[in-house]
């Protein structure tokens, strides 16, 4: 799965890995039930909702995207333990080289799995990654109940306005 990325972002956001549909269609967050898009537009962060097809269009707003993992799997619960730490040395490598100034990684349980921090919660994390802050926001998958649209949208509109101050 190609990622989306450019020198200096303003947020590089971070799935888990890519799902099934993500890999046949070479689009990031392509199912149809992910919320990642519609939170994406809902925080402020893109002027209208934007289609999987149009990803290429995040980095004119100083957005990317990539993955903990470049495994495709049904589910992210396929992934192992040692993947998820291969992924977290692999994606910090390339944050240093990018250097966006946040890091967003899509879900607790990756971002904990991927960096080695069981404390970690949803929110700006002490971490930083080469030069970036990092944030983690919850899992957009449609899958992830516990968060609402809304509530889901509210937390990526934090980040949004903490990316602004700086």
């Amino acid at each position: 799965m190609p990622d989306v990325v450019a020198d200096g972002l303003r947020v590089l956001f971070c799935g888990i890995n890519p799902g099934l549909m993500t890999a046949a269609t070479g689009h990031h967050f392509a199912r149809p039930g992910n919320r990642f898009w519609p939170a994406l537009h809902r925080s402020g962060f893109t002027p209208r909702q934007l289609p999987p097809s149009e990803q290429r269009e995040l980095l004119t707003y100083g957005l990317g995207i990539t993955n903990v993992v470049a495994r495709a799997t049904a589910r992210a619960d396929e992934l192992s333990a040692e993947e998820y730490r291969e992924g977290g040395r692999e994606l910090a490598v390339k944050v240093a080289r990018l250097r966006p100034r946040w890091l967003a990684v899509l879900g607790v349980t990756a971002y904990r799995a991927a960096f080695d921090d069981r404390t970690a919660k949803v929110g700006p994390q002490v971490r930083t990654i080469g030069e970036s802050r990092a944030w983690v926001l919850p899992n957009p998958s449609g899958l992830n109940a516990h968060w609402t649209p809304a509530a889901l949208a509210e937390e990526f509109a934090r980040l949004r306005d903490a990316a602004e101050q700086e």
